[in-house]
């Protein structure tokens, strides 16, 4: 595969993955206008909120991440299937946080601690499937990014396990405020910093 090839594949592919993180976007954003219209069809829960909060960072954060496929000389089928499936795991979390229907729910609490092990399930899997994107992008990429990176992925990954088995709301909350706290931090520093 020549260089215009290697450019022409990448472009494709951030069109098509543009799609995916777009249809991710427009369902928070959907989900959070469909509470403002309609602020008594179910109480909101802050935690839920802040789970929102976080996954639009980490969409941002991802759209942006992904830039430095454009240094991968080739990009195979395989590494385009890989991060198609990858925004998929992202649709499929912002659709978690935000059903079609309520009817069955009383409150956002009351839905999101019910289909805790199914988002926490799907957070634990992009997790890993970050890291193998990470590597995608090559070794001096991962490596520039330090012992840090493993580390938080791996404390991250621990956490939404246990967050998949417990209903525990003091837990709850202390783990979406690390989450949107570190997240912040690690954006900036990394791309702010580090650039």
């Amino acid at each position: 595969m020549d260089a215009a090839t290697a450019t022409e594949t990448f472009t494709h592919i951030r069109v098509v993955m543009g799609m995916v993180v777009s249809l991710s976007l427009a369902r928070l954003l959907n989900g959070l206008a469909g509470i403002v219209q309609h602020p008594r069809a179910a109480r909101i829960y802050p935690v839920h909120l802040g789970w929102v909060a976080f996954m639009f960072l980490f969409l941002v954060h991802f759209w942006w991440w992904e830039y430095r496929l454009h240094a991968l000389p080739v990009i195979g089928f395989a590494a385009y299937l890989f991060l198609i499936a990858f925004c998929a795991l992202f649709f499929f979390l912002c659709a978690l946080l935000f059903p079609t229907s309520m009817q069955d729910y009383d409150s956002y609490e009351h839905y999101f601690l019910s289909r805790r092990t199914w988002f926490f399930g799907f957070l634990a899997g992009m997790l890993v499937t970050d890291v193998v994107d990470t590597a995608l992008k090559g070794w001096d990429y991962f490596a520039s990014l330090g012992v840090e990176y493993p580390a938080r992925t791996a404390i991250y990954f621990l956490l939404a396990i246990i967050a998949a088995t417990t209903a525990n709301r003091r837990y709850h909350v202390g783990f979406v405020i690390f989450a949107l706290v570190y997240q912040l931090y690690w954006i900036f520093r990394v791309y702010d910093f580090l650039t």
